[in-house]
């Protein structure tokens, strides 16, 4: 004879599920699925609604990619978790904590991209740069790729690391191959589609595009595409961990460090391949088409990979609107650059055109990464914050009192003595004895504090909006922002020359 379980016992083994369990990886699920009754307001049990039982359980874009957040969790769960995370929002971060985490990785992010624009200024002289110009408008679509893949990737990590859902060995492990595998897939693709739409481009300019162009830019976008970010993939990887174990807040810091030597490796990279294969162009053709092959043939290797954790194998197939239609926007940037760099006068731009773009995007990628973490520990996807369902007034991002307005108006004041100071760097790295002109400091310090003010509320308003769709700000909001900083960057700045021009100052 079986003996029933007293009701008591069962509201005190629910009571005890719903109190402690949800803060583990798998209590949810194990909540979820109590015999379909829940407590009312009262304490007593009552059946669960239909409209939970009926459900779909398949995966979609606006599932949370959490690792510890599994696709099959009701909804009830998913509520009372959120409440939970409410209650236990963790430490709080004093603004100079936040100010010192975020200035080193700032520092370095912009060295080297002082970096790149001096190796672009010496490589634009090269035989291949000469003969084959629209490797110009390649430029910011490869470097964009940092944006794409190894922000969005350090974002979605530093968010799992903050919420502490990757605590053991084995999880660890899959979601950093599964990572690492979707980001190897994306770039492989992506390095196509740059070069097809670089194609395009250049064909609407020059109403022309030789064949063996083609497959030179092809090779070159692939080849730079997939050794840089597999390079930067482990750099990403070591930062977030290591920050963690050292007790630093990573959305700081691995944006940031994401981008410090990126767009130096990326541009050698795109110069060394792009010289490479030019000497094969003529003689040996062939080896251009072994090297696009291989790279596609990888392909299903990678989705192989990346299809063993929940959470990349949902952005396999859901992931791509945001970082095609940034690297769109970012071709739009390179061919301004192109025609830019076209007028003798104005081909000084190309040595700050990578300062401007990528001080802009370290800056925005760091306040979307903060937001972000901030949502996902704090609100179910679809709700927001009080004070944050509309941008009617964007002034308040900046004036407001919590913690990503502090974050916001640090920012953007970092804009100011860091761009003088990269600023007077190339000068000196070029030879010059003096501080450049007052008028062209003032030019380019309006352009990039513009860019950057832009960038901090259209991110404001991009991740919550996406929150409240059901999608995750982590995969979304990055690649948008910084293909936005790349066009406004490059836009701002080549104003800022022509004015510079047209007023006579050299």
């Amino acid at each position: 004879m079986v003996v029933p379980k007293s009701p008591d016992k069962t509201l005190s083994q629910s009571s005890h599920l719903g109190t402690h369990g949800i803060q583990h990886y798998g209590s949810v699920q194990s909540l979820s699925q109590l015999s379909g009754s829940h407590c009312d307001s009262h304490g007593s049990l009552s059946p669960v609604s239909d409209g939970w039982e009926g459900e779909s359980q398949d995966c979609s874009e606006s599932d949370p990619l959490l690792s510890g957040e599994l696709p099959n969790v009701s909804r009830f769960s998913r509520t009372l978790r959120a409440k939970d995370a409410q209650v236990s929002s963790g430490p709080t971060e004093s603004v100079c904590s936040m100010v010192l985490q975020i200035l080193v990785p700032f520092v370095l992010a912009g060295l080297g991209t002082v970096s790149a624009g001096m190796l672009l200024d010496v490589v634009q002289s090269w035989d291949v740069f000469q003969e084959i110009s629209e490797i110009f408008i390649l430029v910011p679509a490869i470097l964009g790729l940092k944006g794409n893949l190894e922000m969005t990737m350090a974002s979605r990590l530093s968010t799992a690391v903050n919420a502490g859902k990757i605590d053991s060995s084995r999880e660890r492990w899959m979601l950093i191959l599964g990572n690492l595998a979707l980001k190897q897939f994306q770039a492989t693709v992506l390095g196509l589609l740059a070069s097809l739409i670089v194609t395009l481009l250049g064909w609407m300019a020059d109403g022309q595009m030789p064949f063996s162009h083609i497959v030179l830019l092809c090779s070159t976008s692939l080849s730079t595409a997939f050794l840089a970010s597999l390079l930067q993939g482990i750099v990403v990887v070591g930062v977030i961990f290591g920050s963690k174990r050292m007790g630093i807040n990573p959305d700081n810091v691995a944006t940031p460090i994401a981008a410090s030597f990126g767009d130096l490796i990326t541009l050698s990279l795109l110069a060394c391949f792009s010289q490479w294969f030019y000497s094969f162009m003529e003689f040996y053709p062939y080896v251009l088409y072994l090297v696009d092959l291989l790279y596609l043939c990888l392909i299903p290797v990678w989705m192989v990979i990346s299809s063993k954790h929940p959470a990349s194998h949902i952005l396999l197939h859901s992931g791509w609107e945001p970082i095609i239609t940034a690297m769109v926007i970012s071709s739009i940037g390179g061919l301004i650059l192109d025609k830019t760099m076209s007028d003798p006068n104005l081909m000084g731009i190309v040595v700050y055109a990578p300062v401007i773009n990528g001080v802009g995007g370290n800056l925005v990628s760091v306040q979307a990464s903060r937001i972000s973490t901030h949502l996902h520990l704090n609100y179910s996807p679809g709700e927001l914050p009080v004070g944050s369902r509309s941008c009617i007034n964007p002034f308040q991002i900046f004036f407001g009192s919590g913690a990503h307005h502090r974050s916001a108006q640090v920012l953007l004041l970092l804009v100011l003595p860091g761009q003088l100071i990269f600023v007077h760097i190339i000068h000196v790295i070029k030879g010059g004895l003096t501080m450049p002109s007052l008028l062209f400091s003032v030019l380019f310090l309006s352009a990039s504090l513009t860019q950057v003010f832009f960038l901090l509320i259209v991110a404001d308003c991009l991740v919550h909006c996406l929150w409240r769709r059901g999608k995750d700000p982590d995969s979304y909001s990055i690649p948008y922002l910084t293909a936005l900083g790349d066009l406004l960057g490059t836009a701002f700045l080549s104003l800022a020359f022509l004015l510079l021009w047209c007023i006579g100052d050299s």
